[in-house]
């Protein structure tokens, strides 16, 4: 299943916050900061998601994460090498080496990672 981009910004708030009450994620949003209806809106569809679960504190609700934030990316980048990349990710690196704008530094530091990987497979 996957967010929305606005469940999406308010769930890498989450990620980065760990656990936290309505009032502190919308604190954390940038101006001009949504309404709490629009944030609990949210927070009720990623709960349904499974992506968001809370803890009763008195007669509040301390929202945290239930999906962690390697796991998500790591199905998107799938998703995204799958459908745009016909599921290569030979397509998918040489599309990334050649059309974003990396210094010699970072074309060597990723080869080296490669390298390490191979070495331990």
């Amino acid at each position: 299943m996957e967010l929305s981009n606005s469940e999406e910004q308010l769930m890498q708030i989450l990620w980065k916050k760990e656990k936290a009450y309505m009032k502190d994620l919308v604190e954390e949003y940038p101006e001009p900061k949504p309404a709490l209806t629009t944030v609990a809106t949210l927070l009720k569809r990623m709960q349904d998601k499974n992506f968001v679960g809370y803890t009763k504190q008195g007669r509040s609700r301390e929202y945290f994460p239930k999906v962690k934030k390697k796991d998500y990316f790591s199905k998107q980048m799938s998703g995204m090498i799958k459908n745009f990349f016909n599921d290569s990710a030979s397509q998918f690196a040489s599309f990334f080496t050649s059309e974003t704008d990396l210094s010699e530094e970072e074309l060597k530091e990723i080869r080296k990672l490669i390298d390490e990987r191979i070495k331990n497979k």
